[in-house]
């Protein structure tokens, strides 16, 4: 087996100062500690291949099993690609309770070694004063939270997207695995709980795989290590109190690799590469996908949309409840699919831009009037609707 060889360059860690006390100023500490494990998840840099072949290695032997031979793949789907083509293989084990495979092997290690780190923190938890436990649920929301909702929720999910379907294979996600690392080697760090040499050492490696590499899969003879993306665009996810973040970009893929693999995707939103290069009404009339439509829709704009789309408005009248703005009720397109009409309204509160989003909502077909269709939204009758002073 062989790939293009990738250029690799050593990755430049980000680091904390030693001195750096975690209870001097809880959340501003918390966000420093989630932003380093944030630069690596999001790193674009090409991987450290000595360090990431390095770690895998020691993994191996942890489990007793002779060194692999590396495959550097460009992708993810470059590595799902070959994983299909060269026909690699999971086993189970014989009683069907697991997979008698390196990758079972290394999952099993991974899984032990959390419960083990998860019973030194309950254990010393039952010792905190209110204080503590308080600041235990802040690392929970600061860290791990955030980073799953950046990392595994929102970059690979928009990876997973791109594969050649692999059932039954174990993936890592190296980088975008940070949450966890980042949650217990914070507890290591500072104090809070004390592991054992084991453990440490797992999460040291574990650090280094997500400090080097992108997706890797590990087989018998072979590990299959994929690249890091060469373009990653994400934005702050609006009101998100953790500081999460979502893949965004308005002109181009949101992440990118050196094979051209690629996602689209609009405020979080996994969208196919038209709604962004080449959105039209006659494309949105064919996809039954709403969210893909509404992302679609709000990228060339409302206005343009029901120029286009030719759409017939029903009623239109003042928003009682959002001074300035209308409440607009058209006829559903042919080729929606389903039968309805469209409430067109202007959001109560700013963006993170300062302007107020447009947007429409799918209401039943006997409306007539965007008065009642609102109060429906709400659950209310269109009446007492018209009776609010401030909606957000």
């Amino acid at each position: 087996m062989s790939a293009a060889p990738i250029r690799s360059s050593a990755s430049r860690r980000a680091t904390l100062p030693e001195n750096f006390n975690l209870f001097d100023e809880d959340s501003q500490a918390l966000e420093k500690i989630r932003d380093v494990w944030l630069e690596r998840g999001l790193c674009t840099r090409p991987a450290d291949r000595s360090t990431a072949e390095s770690s895998v290695v020691q993994l191996y032997r942890r489990s007793g099993l002779s060194k692999p031979e590396f495959v550097w793949v460009p992708s993810p789907r470059a590595g799902s690609d070959l994983i299909a083509t060269e026909e690699l293989l999971t086993k189970m084990s014989v009683d069907g309770t697991g997979l008698d495979c390196p990758s079972g092997y290394i999952a099993s290690m991974f899984a032990a070694s959390r419960r083990r780190m998860d019973a030194r923190i309950e254990r010393r938890r039952t010792d905190w004063q209110i204080e503590r436990r308080q600041r235990e649920r802040l690392i929970r929301a600061s860290v791990w939270e955030s980073l799953h909702t950046t990392l595994f929720d929102g970059v690979a999910a928009a990876i997973r997207t791109t594969l050649t379907p692999v059932a039954g294979r174990v993936t890592w996600y190296g980088q975008q695995e940070a949450h966890r690392i980042a949650y217990y080697e914070t507890f290591r760090r500072y104090g809070l709980a004390t592991f054992d040499s084991e453990d440490r050492e797992l999460l040291d490696v574990q650090t280094a795989l997500a400090d080097s590499t992108g997706w890797w899969w590990a087989f018998d003879n072979v590990c299959i290590m994929a690249e890091r993306p060469t373009a990653l665009n994400a934005e702050p996810i609006p009101g998100s109190v953790q500081g999460a973040r979502r893949l965004h970009h308005s002109d181009s893929p949101a992440i990118e690799f050196g094979d051209g693999t690629n996602a689209f995707v609009l405020h979080g939103a996994i969208v196919p590469d038209w709604v962004v290069l080449d959105p039209t009404a006659e494309r949105i009339a064919q996809e039954r996908n709403v969210e893909i439509r509404r992302c679609a829709i709000e990228r060339i704009g409302w206005d343009t949309y029901i120029d286009s789309a030719g759409l017939t408005l029903v009623d239109e009248t003042d928003d009682p409840g959002n001074a300035g703005c209308l409440l607009q009720l058209y006829a559903s397109p042919e080729g929606w699919g389903r039968s309805g009409r469209i409430l067109l309204a202007v959001n109560g509160s700013l963006e993170r831009d300062g302007h107020r989003r447009r947007y429409g909502l799918h209401v039943p077909g006997w409306f007539t009037s965007a008065m009642d269709a609102a109060g429906w939204t709400y659950g209310i009758t269109g009446a007492d609707y018209a009776c609010l002073v401030r909606r957000t």
